[in-house]
């Protein structure tokens, strides 16, 4: 049996850990920049926030209903889930992380009953972290995900133990919600007349294979109880990576612009050293707001192509700023640009070019000690002259909280 453990509304319910007397009460975290609703509590759900929404329009509702707004702070976020995900190891030897708020635990071998040991989860992570749950489990990773969607409509746990239970779970599931189904499929399904995961299992396999490859079968297959999709226990490297930001204000000096895009061209070479990989392609984007009512709306994209794929920051900020000047126009008022990095290969393994100069060792020493001494003091304490230090590209993030549980300066603070 498979268990999925699953947080509720992950990051308000982080932010309650540390604010209690916003139980009960409307709270939304804003996407950076304080831009777009990305997490609601239940109470802000039923008053009709909707999830990626720009707050802006949302203003009356806001000031009418009370609701407490919060700035995303991903390193509280990150350092919660570190925690509840450490927990999770202590009911099974093997958890998969899913995502940031959600895992997968391999439950054979328990021998005590699994309403209890659902229980015991629930109970533990929320007396030890402070975060609400929601437990299920199926003989499936995918009957998991079904099961913790309908025990998070119920009290929490919802077992599909039984073959009555199955059936009676994938007639109350639509196939859209289906782990496995794309949007895209669901249109198809939609349109044929499945309407619900039972409906899907009745499908012809072949028809499922020719229409919707190997996935699709195996989908059907989770479904009927035959398990085909294991526990990943090592995350796989990303196939891309991208760093985007939206501007704190509306840009159109290209000389902050580039300081925004050399940041974010460093982050993505960070991220690339991290999980030891060199990037081919280096695409930059820009564009102007696509919420003003008053300023026509410009998207420009570029692509890069490396003479030797490298993960060194001078090779991909190199790369991103000859991008940005070949897509940027005077006169234009940008809100967001950012770093897209391709076709990624492992950084043991370098294709060297037979007709251009390859990566300079030199550029990587450097690279290695920079890294070295910003771990040690800072992000950025060692950073390229073209970062720069201007501000006014820099995220509004006018609601963060603290970072209790990472920065001894911003610990809760508690009156007798």
């Amino acid at each position: 049996m498979f268990a999925l453990v699953d947080a509720n509304n992950f990051y308000v319910s982080c932010e309650k850990v540390f604010a209690p007397w916003l139980e009960g009460k409307p709270v939304v975290v804003l996407s950076n920049n304080d831009g777009c609703v990305i997490s609601r509590s239940d109470e802000a759900k039923a008053l009709g926030f909707k999830m990626g929404e720009p707050v802006f329009r949302e203003k009356g509702l806001v000031e009418k209903s009370g609701t407490t707004l919060f700035s995303s702070n991903y390193t509280l976020y990150g350092d919660l889930s570190n925690r509840m995900m450490k927990l999770l190891g202590d009911f099974s030897p093997e958890v998969e992380v899913y995502s940031i708020d959600e895992a997968f635990l391999d439950l054979r071998g328990i021998k005590t009953s699994l309403q209890e040991y659902a229980l015991r989860i629930k109970d533990t992570i929320r007396k030890n972290i402070g975060i609400p749950v929601g437990v299920g489990i199926g003989k499936t990773k995918t009957l998991a995900k079904i099961a913790n969607h309908i025990a998070k409509k119920q009290n929490g746990i919802f077992i599909i133990d039984t073959e009555r239970l199955r059936d009676w779970a994938l007639r109350n599931t639509p196939v859209e919600e289906v782990w496995g189904i794309g949007r895209q499929y669901a249109k198809k399904l939609s349109s044929m007349g499945i309407r619900s995961a039972y409906d899907f299992t009745l499908l012809n396999s072949n028809w499922i294979r020719k229409n919707m490859s190997v996935v699709g079968l195996r989908t059907k297959e989770e479904l009927l109880g035959c398990s085909c999709i294991p526990l990943e226990m090592m995350m796989p490297a990303k196939k891309n990576i991208a760093t985007t930001r939206a501007f704190g204000k509306k840009l159109t000096d290209i000389r902050i612009i580039s300081e925004a895009l050399a940041t974010h061209a460093v982050r993505c070479a960070e991220k690339l050293r991290k999980q030891k990989s060199n990037a081919r392609f280096v695409t930059v984007f820009i564009h102007s707001d696509p919420f003003s009512a008053n300023e026509k709306y410009i998207y420009k994209t570029y692509t890069v192509t490396l003479p030797v794929a490298s993960n060194t920051n001078v090779d991909i900020v190199k790369a991103a700023l000859s991008g940005l000047r070949r897509i940027y126009q005077q006169g234009i008022l940008y809100k967001k640009t950012g770093v897209i990095v391709t076709e990624l290969s492992d950084e043991s393994c370098v294709q060297e070019n037979l007709f251009e100069e390859g990566n300079n060792p030199g550029l990587k020493k450097i690279t290695k000690v920079a890294d070295l001494i910003n771990r040690r003091f800072g992000r950025d304490k060692i950073k390229l002259a073209i970062q720069g230090n201007n501000k006014e590209w820099k995220l509004r993030q006018e609601k963060l909280s603290p970072r209790y549980t990472t920065c001894w300066n911003e610990l809760l603070k508690v009156k007798a």
